[in-house]
């Protein structure tokens, strides 16, 4: 299989096919290449795609993380103020070919679960330490 080969292409193998009528050659062989799911990545044409999950503070403060890719793992800058669905370009790191594809990391955001007491008193404290309304943008906002 040709490095950098895409889903939906075709390759052709010249002679590996059915036998012919009679005395006749093989016939050719043909595949339609398709691909499995992986569990971290996903492939648009020649880019990839995988999705990032950070920490609050990480993406709003910003930060370094090592992240995966089909090559190996490398040192990803996230910019302070990043918003979950964010797409960070690596350029280059996508599937081989001329020109090769971009691998993106989609950001998410987790939050940590507010299990205990001390958990729940520190979102309190975060709600109380910003004048923040996620929903300002909605017409005919109730809360």
């Amino acid at each position: 299989i040709p490095k950098g080969i895409r889903a939906g292409q075709h390759l052709r193998l010249a002679g590996q096919g059915e036998p012919g009528q009679g005395e006749g050659p093989a016939g050719d062989l043909f595949l339609e290449i398709a691909f499995n799911p992986h569990r971290l990545f996903r492939v648009d044409g020649r880019d990839v795609f995988f999705n990032l999950p950070l920490a609050p503070w990480e993406a709003a403060l910003g930060c370094s993380v090592t992240v995966p890719t089909p090559a190996g793992a490398v040192q990803l800058g996230i910019p302070a103020n990043s918003a979950a669905g964010r797409q960070l370009r690596l350029k280059g790191k996508g599937i081989p070919g001329t020109p090769p594809g971009d691998l993106y990391a989609v950001l998410g955001i987790v939050l940590p679960p507010a299990l205990s007491e001390s958990d729940k008193a520190a979102y309190l404290a975060f709600s109380g330490a910003f004048d923040f309304n996620p929903r300002v943008h909605m017409k005919g906002e109730a809360s």
